[in-house]
Formats: C-alpha cells, structure tokens, sequence
C-alpha cells in the first residue's frame, strides 16, 4: 500500500513536471486564495487585538453613562440630552453611590481650530479634572488641567498628538503657544500622551481638551446638561456594584416609576469589548468568506486542467490498464496529481498571505495606526487543510473518469 502511494506520488510529480507552466497557471489560482485567507484573518486578529487593547488601556474600572437608550458605538452629541451636572454631583456623593470614586460629565463637539495659519477639525472635548484622572492621562509636555483652571472658566487647552502635528507639526515645544476656537484664543498647557483609539469612537489622540465649564460657557451654552458622563469604579471588583448604585441614584433623580424604563444607557467596558469583538469577528469572516471565494475558483482551474490531462493521456490510461493497473490505481494517480496541485499551491500562498500582512503592519506602522496583522497557526491549518480538500474536490471527478474508461476504447483514443 505505501509503495503504491509512493509511485502515484512520483508519477504525479513526473507529470506536473512534464508541463511546467501549465502546472505553475494552475496552482497560481490556489496561490492567490490561500494568501487572501490568510491576510485577511491576520488583518481582521490585528484589527481585533488593537480595539481590545485601545479599549483596555482606557482602564478596566470605567463606565460610561449615555442619554437616552442607545447602543454601543452611537455618537452621544447625536441624541437628546438627558444628563446634567446636578447628576453627576448626586453620583459623586459617596453615601449615594459609595462604589463610584470620580462622576465626570462631559460634552463633545465637533470643531475647528486654528493655528499658525493652520486649521483642523477635530473633536472639542470639554471635561473635568476627574475625566483626566479617571482615564490615567498622561502628557509628554506640560501639565493637566488644573481644578482652579476649571471652577475659573479659564481658555486652556490640552491638545492630543495627532492634533498638535496636524497644526504645528510637531507634539513639542508647544506650552504657552495659543490656538483658536470659533476665534477665542485658548493657550496651550500641555500635549496629551498618545492614546489611541477609544470605546466612545474615533482617534483619541486627535481631540482638544478644555475645561467643561469654559465649553459650557463659551460653546454649548448650556447651564446644566452635558452630552455624557464617565464613572470610575473605586476599583475593578466594584464595577458591578457601581453600576448598580448608579442606576438606583439617576433612577430616583430623574423620577421613573418601577415600570418605566431607563432614560439613560450604562455601559461596561467588557460590554464595549464584547460588541467590538463581535463586529471585527463578523468582519473577518466577512472578509475571509470572500478571499475563499478565490480558492473556489482556484479549485475550479484544478478540475478544469485535469480534465484536459485525462483526454490527453488517454492511450496512455488504457496501455496501463491493459498491463493490469487497476482502477483504483489510476484514481490514485490522478487523484494525487490534483491533490498535490493543491497543496503546492497552498504553501506558496502561505507564505505569500504571510508576506501581505507583514506589508500591510509596515503600512500602518507608518500611517500611526495600531493595527498589528497576526497569522495565527490555525489560519495556516486551516488554509493548508482546505487546499488540500480542494485538491480532493475538484481532481476526484477527473480521477474517477479517467479510472472509468475502458481499455480497449482508451486504446483506441487518437
């Protein structure tokens, strides 16, 4: 039996030999689909892996209180206002809600500023400076903004890196230097350490932080109603019970009657982690549905090839089975040749699916984007064996032909 599948693998690698390039056409298709699978599920893990972790680094005792009842991923400045700083301070209260260390509300908007000459829309954060010690924020130069800044309605501003290159091209040498919002100055106090992607959407780093009440002043014009509010659990084993103390107290504040529903929306960040992994994994899919698309196609060049060797080979099929050679024998042979197509074909576009997703890491290493393309080993098994299933599919009708025909007909082919 082994040396059976020995010369069936040899005859088999004879004959792909015999036509190169008929060979090298044919399993280029198989080539092409393996690498598309395997750069899109590397891309679509990197994508994954890079929202979780942006999602962690936020911190893993963090909630985030919404107007209205809206879903993950929903803009908050896109739906009615229902939250108020008098909220936040009956959050802040730690007989009410002793599970909550720090109550942040916050309004966004979309702005440009200018400076220099340059101009850049970005996203006009207003906060508190509990916000910036509730999400660990760090800066490369300067400083945070100050509680007298804040209670002082004071034009300060924080920029995000991605922002101070936008405008000045550079994240140093910036504190003291002003920028403007709608035409009011705003002098620069610090640049913000690079963040990243966020839970809330968009690019974190490219954000303008000033005081809540300056933006409520100056822009919202708003007395008491902010566009959303994050919570700091007093630690990570409290978020549950943060939650929950949170509930109860806008609950009772906003005066809801046992059968009414919530007017607000309160999210986790393992909530948040669990509806991005969802969407990238849908994604990936997706994406590696389509890339096995071309394996199909691929598979279909395979069929399509060993038919045409069959009728060629024809004489050749009958004066072997005319010397003896069964018809499992001759299955065997062809069913290796397809088999072996396949396989080939399927390790070149590993390591060509490989290849593309280092290319595109280098791609978004250099647009700034955190996107860390992984080939996983069961990308490759996966890759390898379906290839190879392939091979099996699509030579086994060829095969099975060729072990059908007569002798004496097959003898007889010109």
């Amino acid at each position: 039996m082994l040396l059976s599948l020995w010369l069936a693998w040899r005859d088999a690698v004879r004959s792909l030999w015999a036509n190169k390039l008929r060979s090298l056409l044919t399993i280029l298709g198989i080539v092409i689909g393996v690498a598309a699978v395997i750069a899109m599920l590397a891309i679509g893990r990197g994508a994954e892996n890079a929202i979780t972790s942006s999602i962690e680094g936020i911190g893993t005792n963090l909630l985030f209180v919404a107007p209205g009842r809206i879903q993950p991923g929903t803009n908050p400045a896109a739906v009615p206002r229902h939250l108020t700083l008098s909220d936040a301070r009956a959050l802040s209260d730690p007989l009410a809600a002793p599970a909550i260390a720090e109550a942040c509300p916050v309004v966004m908007l979309n702005e440009t500023v200018t400076a220099e000459g340059a101009s850049h829309l970005t996203g006009l954060v207003g906060i508190t400076p509990g916000y910036l010690r509730a999400r660990n924020m760090e800066v490369t130069e300067g400083r945070l903004i100050s509680e007298a800044e804040f209670l002082g309605r004071a034009s300060v501003a924080l920029l995000g890196p991605d922002t101070a290159k936008a405008l000045f091209d550079r994240t140093e040498g910036l504190v003291g230097l002003t920028v403007r919002l709608r035409g009011q100055p705003f002098r620069i106090v610090g640049v913000l350490a690079p963040k990243g992607g966020g839970a809330l959407g968009g690019n974190q780093d490219d954000r303008v932080y000033i005081p809540l009440s300056t933006a409520m002043a100056r822009f919202t014009h708003q007395t008491e109603q902010v566009d959303f509010m994050l919570l700091a659990a007093v630690s990570a084993d409290q978020v549950n019970a943060a939650r929950s103390q949170a509930e109860t107290v806008l609950r009772a504040r906003h005066h809801l009657r046992p059968d009414q529903e919530d007017d607000f929306t309160i999210f986790t960040q393992e909530e948040f982690l669990g509806t991005f992994r969802t969407i990238t994994k849908v994604l990936t899919i997706f994406l590696g549905g389509i890339a096995g698309i071309s394996l199909l196609v691929g598979g279909i060049g395979i069929m399509n090839i060993m038919l045409v060797s069959v009728t060629e080979r024809t004489r050749e099929i009958g004066l072997r089975k005319a010397l003896g050679a069964r018809k499992r024998d001759i299955l065997v042979q062809f069913l290796a040749e397809a088999v072996l197509l396949s396989l080939l074909g399927g390790g070149l576009g590993i390591l060509l699916g490989w290849g593309i997703a280092a290319a595109v890491g280098k791609i978004a290493a250099a647009a700034h984007a955190d996107i860390i393309p992984q080939v996983g080993t069961d990308a490759v098994l996966l890759a390898t064996l379906f290839s190879a299933a392939v091979g099996v599919f699509f030579g086994l009708y060829p095969a099975n032909r060729a072990a059908g025909l007569e002798p004496v007909e097959a003898l007889r082919y010109e």
